[in-house]
């Protein structure tokens, strides 16, 4: 066993195979409900493919700064940040987060310093990795490992919560959860499950060299091929996601 390596995040690789992302995440932004000239922080705004379509009054911040890069050049105000340790204080109408909770693993941390970010009344919204998800790729992946006895992380690199454990967090918070719902997701991998690994999978590949990895990829990939791949070669991720609202009282 061994420590969880970090989430390389290139905009480039993340264009080209991960572009699916901020497409699903438009029911989000529906959720959302954004209005003219609301301030919005985007928690985890990546290269800002789905920022461009809140409020552009606002602020967005990642903990990648080639992400961030990838976002300025779009023309938003992206700023590095670590997700628990937000700096803001009473600034935003509304928070907005796709896919980017499940990748912060120190939960109350963040959910309180979004309830102190927000102004009274405020809006907490968005959709991230719920409980289950990607299930079966995170096992093959760490059956692969072993068999080929190479380091295997102690734990994964993601927060993955149930409806109720996420709900109890916000209200511990001191939100007020008007929707916290998990439904399955299964999504259609455009560029393959190789490319989703090499784009998400660092935490368990990152240490390894090319052959390494180029060899756990392709004994992945063949393990989960029954199940994971059509006929016609189309991969689907055995997504699940967490949905929620949330409102800071006044």
């Amino acid at each position: 066993m061994t420590s969880v390596q970090r989430q390389e995040w290139r905009p480039d690789r993340y264009a080209a195979n991960a572009r699916f992302v901020p497409d699903l995440g438009r029911p989000v932004v529906g959720l959302l409900a954004p209005v003219a000239g609301e301030r919005v922080l985007d928690l985890g705004c990546g290269d800002g493919a789905l920022t461009v379509e809140l409020v552009r009054a606002g602020a967005e911040v990642d903990a990648s700064e080639a992400m961030v890069r990838a976002a300025r050049e779009a023309g938003l105000d992206a700023r590095v940040m670590n997700g628990a340790a937000l700096a803001f204080d009473g600034e935003f109408d509304a928070v907005f987060s796709n896919a980017a909770l499940h990748w912060m693993t120190e939960p109350e941390r963040v959910v309180a310093g979004v309830h102190r970010a927000l102004k009274p009344g405020g809006r907490f919204v968005g959709e991230f990795g719920g409980h289950g998800n990607i299930a079966a790729i995170a096992t093959a992946i760490r059956a692969v490992l072993a068999g080929r006895g190479l380091p295997v992380p102690d734990d994964g690199p993601w927060f993955f919560p149930t409806a109720d454990a996420y709900r109890a967090l916000l209200e511990a918070a001191g939100f007020t959860a008007d929707t916290v719902e998990l439904f399955a997701r299964p999504t259609p991998l455009p560029t393959g499950l190789a490319a989703w690994l090499v784009t998400f999978a660092d935490a368990y590949l990152g240490g390894l060299d090319e052959a390494q990895k180029t060899d756990v990829i392709e004994d992945v990939c063949r393990l989960l091929a029954p199940s994971l791949c059509d006929g016609t070669g189309q991969w689907t991720a055995d997504y699940v996601r967490l949905r929620f609202a949330a409102v800071r009282p006044r």
